[in-house]
């Protein structure tokens, strides 16, 4: 049993599930019902932001935590360089890169490009039980994030200053 999930096909298709539970946790937030991403966390699951600002433990508090989105938000994450590590028949690691654009007040479409909102990575512990693989836990690090709306520029004079011609 143990060679089926760490070894040849057995390992793909354990990364490939876990791949996919990654890129099915932004579809969920951006284009389905943000609380149903918390069926994609066992039921004692963690998802945390390391800055220590928000960590949100179970099933039913993820739920909540994710439905209390706004409604009005536009939303689109991606995610790239998905790296899978697994480590046993029952657990498995990733790291994973982010980036989240997002509008609030939202009413209609399309909308002006803006930067992200936030860039960083994911580190995530999932586990196998019930023949199906879960995230256990979700740890955010934000490598850069704005911290305000950027100003509109306005003309500003030159820094040079005028001299009046001398006359010779």
């Amino acid at each position: 049993m143990e060679t089926e999930l760490t070894d040849g096909v057995g390992r793909m298709l354990a990364e490939r599930a876990c791949e996919r539970l990654i890129v099915e946790f932004g579809r969920r937030l951006d284009l389905g019902e943000p609380g149903e991403a918390a069926e994609l966390f066992t039921e004692d699951g963690v998802w945390e932001w390391a800055a220590g600002e928000r960590r949100i433990e179970g099933r039913a508090a993820l739920r909540a935590y994710f439905d209390g989105r706004p409604a009005d938000r536009l939303s689109r994450r991606v995610a790239s360089n998905i790296l899978v590590t697994v480590a046993s028949p029952a657990l498995a690691r990733a790291t994973s890169y982010f980036q989240t654009y997002r509008v609030d007040g939202h009413t209609a479409d399309p909308v002006p490009a803006r930067p992200p909102v936030q860039v960083g990575h994911y580190e995530d512990t999932f586990r196998r039980a019930d023949g199906r693989w879960l995230l256990a836990r979700r740890n955010l690090f934000l490598a850069f994030r704005r911290t305000h709306r950027p100003s509109r520029r306005t003309h500003r004079p030159s820094r040079r200053t005028h001299r009046p011609s001398r006359g010779r």
